[in-house]
């Protein structure tokens, strides 16, 4: 996970030599070049404090579910991904751009809780419990209570990871390959 958090950084640099053009590739509601931002925001960041904002709980959390399951990781990162990406892009107001990775922050913050809701397995309930306790405020941040804050991407977050771990407990661990 330090790999790719470091690799955040990196981009973000890079986005600062080229003068932010890189935020360009970011989400942009409502219209159909605006949807390949829905690949791209998670990677991009309004600047350094965004990108500090999100370090420590996409390291922490990233880790945490890594080292828990890798293929679980997979999806759940897939899910919130695209579903912060696309519930951005359907209910953000036109004219916006939406880039940054608290969408995956709250898919997996979301996924860890639901996980342990639906497995029923004593240790996916006690590393929820640690989520919970460690992270459930984030989940504020679908509210719409700060202006520049996207809580749309925030939603499509939750909504990735509650339907990754609906998705994985419904069928059942993903197959080994």
């Amino acid at each position: 996970m330090a790999v790719a958090v470091a690799a955040l950084w990196v981009i973000e640099l890079v986005d600062l030599a080229l003068r932010h053009s890189l935020d360009l590739f970011g989400v942009r509601p409502w219209t159909l070049s605006g949807l390949v931002g829905i690949l791209f925001a998670p990677l991009l960041h309004f600047g350094f404090a965004h990108l500090a904002a999100n370090s420590v709980p996409l390291f922490v959390l990233g880790t945490v579910l890594w080292a828990s399951d890798r293929r679980e990781f997979a999806w759940a990162t897939a899910f919130a991904w695209m579903c912060s990406g696309a519930v951005a892009w359907l209910l953000t107001p036109r004219g916006s751009r939406v880039i940054g990775a608290s969408g995956v922050v709250m898919g997996w913050t979301a996924y860890l809780l639901v996980r342990g809701v639906l497995s029923r397995n004593v240790a996916h309930i006690a590393i929820g419990l640690v989520v919970a306790v460690g992270y459930g405020s984030l989940l504020l941040g679908v509210l719409p209570l700060r202006a520049g804050v996207s809580w749309q991407g925030h939603l499509g977050g939750v909504i990735g990871g509650v339907l990754a771990a609906w998705f994985l407990h419904r069928r059942g661990r993903p197959p080994r390959r």
